[in-house]
């Protein structure tokens, strides 16, 4: 049988126990708790425990992901992860959650795409699958952003939460235009922008050092007002183009799950877009910004809150930095 079409067959997630309420990260700001609340649409997030690191919660959503699509993990053909703070430099985060998954000696990496990684990931498995160079995937990202933060700096110590969610993905024969799975995946890159959101140093251009500590540069640093305008532009336009490109019309859109950035950016795009509010997921007031990790988040409360259904058409949607975006439409 011929493998040319990429089905979800199990989703995932995991949040760590630890609850932030807008309270606390308000104190170092001197802001009002509520104003959090109206400016993103947060009340609170999920910060990982001492000792807790990308590779725990990405195992625990990978297990949640597995049980759902009936599949043991010696099944797996590769491990495809999306993070922007992995474990440790090298080796991938990827490689530690196959050890911890006990998976067989399968291809496993790491995808560093920021806030769109999980969807490039989600396009290399499609790859792999298409090509047939496998069958089963796991996609999976996990982020603990808690750790790069600066709890001085408004434009972040707000938003960003931590977090993992994953996708079992299986290759099956397509079945023509009504078939179910994936019936479209586009990325999009603009590095002439990369510095609208990023970590200064650490990396090779700029090497760990006291003195970077000292400047705190190895924390998340962001433009917001120029960002917020640029990914509510961008993904306005990501979306038209692959419907435009499948034959699709937004109203024929059973859900859409976008990146949950801030809630002022959702729904800024689904005003613009035409998209109506019971037709998008939201879950950023209780997990705020989990970077790549929000989408599957997001995508596996939908599922488990009954909001998506087999055979419904289903849109994804992300922005973050590099600048990254991408798009795609699943038939359920």
């Amino acid at each position: 049988m011929t493998m040319n079409r990429m089905r979800v067959i199990g989703t995932g997630s995991y949040l760590p126990e630890r609850v932030v309420a807008n309270e606390e990260v308000a104190g170092p700001l001197w802001i009002l708790p509520a104003t959090i609340e109206r400016l993103t649409g947060i009340r609170e997030r999920r910060w990982a425990a001492e000792g807790q690191a990308s590779s725990d919660l990405a195992v625990e959503a990978s297990r949640q992901a597995l049980q759902a699509a009936g599949c043991a993990a010696t099944e797996i053909d590769a491990i495809i992860l999306s993070t922007t703070s992995p474990d440790m430099a090298f080796p991938s985060t990827a490689c530690l959650v196959q050890r911890g998954l006990g998976c067989r000696g399968v291809a496993a990496f790491d995808v560093s795409a920021s806030c769109s990684g999980f969807l490039y990931g989600l396009s290399m498995a499609n790859a792999m699958i298409v090509s047939g160079q496998a069958k089963t995937c796991l996609v999976v990202a996990a982020e603990v952003k808690s750790r790069f933060l600066d709890p001085a700096d408004a434009a972040t110590a707000v938003l960003f939460g931590d977090g993992a969610g994953a996708v079992v993905v299986q290759g099956e024969e397509d079945w023509g235009s009504n078939g179910r799975g994936m019936l479209g995946i586009r990325l999009y890159s603009d590095g002439s922008k990369h510095e609208l959101i990023r970590v200064p140093a650490g990396g090779s251009r700029v090497p760990a050092s006291a003195e970077t500590v000292a400047r705190h540069e190895h924390v998340l640093r962001m433009q917001g007002a120029s960002l917020f305008r640029t990914a509510v532009r961008r993904v306005e336009q990501a979306v038209q183009e692959i419907l435009k490109e499948l034959g699709l019309q937004i109203d024929e859109l059973n859900q859409v799950v976008l990146h949950q950035a801030n809630g002022r950016i959702l729904s800024n795009v689904a005003a613009r877009l035409g998209i109506a509010a019971d037709r998008l997921t939201s879950v950023i007031d209780r997990y705020g910004n989990t970077s790549s990790a929000s989408l599957p988040i997001a995508l596996d409360a939908a599922v488990r809150a009954g909001k998506i259904q087999t055979n419904d058409l289903v849109l994804l949607g992300s922005f973050g930095g590099g600048l990254t975006w991408a798009t795609g439409v699943v038939r359920w």
